[in-house]
């Protein structure tokens, strides 16, 4: 069932300069409701409030966190992956449509605003992966890289996990593949180039849009749609194979641009490409509405409209069958371009490279020292 759309009795949510989220949606668990609302009265400024007029802009917080477990797994027939691994919780990327928001509501966050300014590091991953990987009887198959939240987002340029991890991977001939939206992954082309000439890394980039202001409203805080393409160049010519994700395709607001993204991203030496239509689970739906309101008012029923199209009348519908292509005429129309676009410029003309795990060494299990040493006494 759908749920209502939003209303406004005086004004949508403004857009902040620097983030997807318009608001700071409170997440589903939370046992009290609260609403800002304006009586009038307001007139100074509160530091601790980023929607009260004139506070200073809303800063990112990083907060360390020791994993217990590092490597996820799921049976999900429509996901082409059964591992994989994630440095951090949130993303400073801000992409308002991000799947991965409603997570952050099981720390008892927001969605919206804190999903995007408040992340959480796994400063224990590469650790952890290792070990993972020396127990006798793990079983070496694909890694996922970042695929819940971007494992190249800002903060990984100072902490390092994602590189560190990808070490690890390295030097035990682990086959792993990495989507991002951004143009850090250049740093570690000294570790993929070698590991893509033994059949051992791929990488995918995220590309929405072509359109710079869509895009700086969308991803706020991801590279440019020109820095991504000169990325995909930059990755294909150090040998490393490199496919596009249109993720998501938004009726009316990133649709129109899906043959340009291809054609851009093919001629930049993309091989292969894919595209999911927009999903809106759980705070997702709100929170994308509420974009819309601020962003894309002249176009946000119509919108809304074509998504419920595609998915049987609902906001989203979960249905393994669907939920990454949608339903009906329209989805229908959306794969039929998508085919013939990929068709003409040679995109996934020949099968995917199938990663080697032939050449995987465990690591070697190391001796973690006692708490107290002087058990080792007896």
């Amino acid at each position: 069932m759908s749920l209502p759309d939003r209303e406004y009795p005086v004004a949508p949510p403004a857009p902040l300069k620097g983030r997807g989220a318009v608001t700071n949606l409170q997440g589903r668990y939370e046992k009290d409701a609260r609403e800002r609302v304006d009586d009038g009265w307001q007139h100074s400024a509160d530091p601790a409030d980023p929607d009260t007029e004139g506070a200073p802009p809303l800063r990112t917080q990083i907060f360390e966190e020791r994993a217990k477990t590092i490597l996820t797994r799921n049976s999900s027939p429509d996901i082409p992956f059964s591992v994989s691994l994630n440095p951090y919780r949130g993303c400073e990327h801000g992409c308002i449509y991000c799947f991965a928001r409603p997570t952050h509501s099981y720390l008892g966050l927001s969605p919206g605003l804190d999903f995007e300014s408040r992340i959480y590091a796994k400063i224990n991953a590469p650790e952890l992966l290792e070990r993972e990987l020396a127990k006798p009887n793990y079983e070496p198959e694909p890694i996922a890289l970042g695929v819940n939240t971007d494992a190249y987002q800002p903060v990984e340029r100072d902490l390092q996990i994602t590189r560190r991890v990808i070490q690890v991977l390295h030097d035990c001939g682990h086959p792993f593949a990495a989507i991002t939206k951004n143009s850090l992954i250049e740093r570690d082309i000294d570790l993929l180039a070698p590991m893509a000439a033994r059949g051992q890394a791929m990488a995918a980039i995220t590309v929405t849009t072509l359109d710079a202001d869509i895009a700086r409203t969308l991803e706020p805080r991801a590279a440019t749609p020109s820095r991504r393409l000169r990325t995909i160049r930059t990755l294909a010519e150090a040998g490393i194979p490199v496919g596009v994700s249109i993720a998501p395709v938004i009726p009316f607001v990133t649709e129109p641009d899906m043959e340009r993204v291809l054609e851009a991203c093919a001629e930049a030496g993309a091989t292969s490409a894919s595209y999911i239509v927009l999903r809106l689970p759980w705070e997702v739906a709100p929170l994308f509405k509420d974009w819309l309101a601020a962003h894309f008012p002249d176009r946000a029923d119509r919108v809304m409209s074509r998504v419920r199209d595609m998915r049987g009348g609902k906001d989203y519908d979960s249905d393994f069958a669907t939920r990454m292509k949608g339903e009906g005429l329209w989805a229908d129309m959306l794969k039929q371009r998508f085919q013939k676009a990929t068709k003409r410029l040679g995109l996934n003309a020949r099968q995917r490279g199938i990663l080697d795990m032939s050449e995987f060494q465990r690591p070697e299990k190391k001796v973690e020292p006692r708490a107290n040493p002087q058990l080792d006494l007896f």
